[in-house]
């Protein structure tokens, strides 16, 4: 199955570019399912038909569905939430506000994932485009196979068997003094085997073979840095970007001297978007006179993106960025062809990075684990700049 994630952050058109490319891979012939993991879904309105949470049929090999994470934690974690339930509701709250609390924050942007790698196994669609949450939501996502790697090996598992022993005889003590039960086997079942999921997924999202993430930006100085941020975190995760879509580019025909300000700044913001992300591919996507709701809207967009091209493709395969860990050290590697050493000039200022080659300059914006870090040195290995980062930051002495 081929995954195509579309992120970026809130308002950018990611949901109607998600949609179009929906349209040409199904046109294509692919069994397509776009589906949306946004809490503020406008994936039915883009198509405009009703959308629930299970796959509905737009056209001829596409379909389109809304998750509803109430359902799909019902799913996934029905007995933990009940369990839950008992225990607060044990401490005295009243059952309404024990039911909300048995849900942790977070958990609905969790179960997305989950559903992402349920239609993987099921293999009923050739393609799953994934029209996910703005970036800060979704990138924080992709900590959890790490993070609960250290949780469920070293700490759950022993207490599992231990708990599984033990519940038999202390059931009827525990029960008279807490007022609720020890957990049954159920409930202490449901977090590894939502863990093991969540492993498996990790492994999908970083084979970049059949899973990239599209950034859709916008010409504008605070969605440019949110597409920086949001690269620099996918890389630090292994998941590979393999195409930038710039969106709402205003037209050259144009000319409503209203317009000649903005004209000015987005040829600027173009430059910079060409500048930043390069080498990856960049589209893009002129504003159009209206909004793009409903199939025939969407056909216009379709044949910008895609006139003759197939969107399951691997727009570019190499790693553009990426984090490592050496002994004391962390490295950024970032990949710039054919540039000699000597050009390159490094200048850090808060959580940004800045590289100057000859004329041109590059801005990263630092995932947060070099953010407080300054480089300690830098070389060139073939075509890939490693830049060194000090564990722990310099301490500074006042005099």
């Amino acid at each position: 199955m081929r995954i195509i994630l579309m992120t970026g952050k809130g308002g950018v058109g990611k949901t109607s570019v998600a949609a179009a490319t929906g349209l040409r891979c199904a046109e294509l012939g692919y069994r397509t399912l776009v589906l949306s993991t946004d809490p503020a879904h406008s994936l039915a309105d883009s198509f405009d038909r009703a959308l629930g949470h299970e796959p509905t049929l737009v056209q001829p090999n596409l379909w389109g569905a809304e998750l509803d994470a109430l359902i799909e934690m019902e799913q996934n974690w029905g007995a933990v939430k009940r369990y839950m339930t008992e225990v607060l509701q044990a401490q005295g709250l009243e059952g309404v506000h024990a039911e909300e609390l048995a849900v942790f924050p977070g958990m609905d942007e969790i179960f997305g994932l989950v559903r992402m790698k349920r239609h993987y196994d099921a293999g009923d669609f050739d393609v799953l485009i994934i029209d996910s949450a703005p970036t800060g939501t979704a990138l924080r996502l992709l900590s959890l196979p790490e993070i609960s790697s250290w949780y469920m090996r070293r700490f759950y598992k022993p207490f599992q068997g231990m708990a599984n022993v033990l519940s038999p005889v202390f059931e009827p003590i525990f029960k008279r003094v807490t007022g609720f039960s020890l957990p049954d086997r159920e409930v202490m079942d449901a977090p590894y085997e939502f863990y093991e999921q969540i492993e498996a997924l990790e492994r999908i999202l970083t084979d970049n073979r059949q899973t990239t993430v599209r950034l859709v930006t916008n010409p504008e100085k605070m969605v440019i840095k949110e597409s920086l941020r949001a690269h620099a975190y996918l890389s630090l995760y292994n998941v590979a970007t393999d195409q930038i879509i710039a969106n709402r580019i205003i037209p050259e025909q144009v000319n409503d001297p209203f317009f000649d300000r903005w004209k000015h700044t987005q040829q600027q913001y173009r430059q910079e978007i060409q500048e930043n992300f390069r080498p990856l591919p960049i589209k893009e996507v002129p504003l159009y006179t209206q909004e793009l709701c409903g199939l025939a809207s969407l056909e216009r967009l379709k044949e910008t993106l895609y006139p003759d091209e197939d969107p399951t493709q691997v727009y570019y395969q190499q790693t553009t960025l990426r984090v490592l860990q050496e002994p004391g050290n962390y490295v950024l590697e970032i990949f710039l062809p054919n540039i000699p050493k000597e050009q390159i000039q490094l200048h850090k200022t808060g959580d940004e990075l800045n590289i100057r080659i000859g004329n041109h300059r590059r801005n990263l914006v630092l995932p947060q684990a070099l953010a407080a870090l300054q480089p300690t040195g830098a070389n060139m290995e073939g075509d890939r700049l490693r830049i060194q980062f000090a564990m722990e930051a310099p301490v500074t002495v006042a005099a």
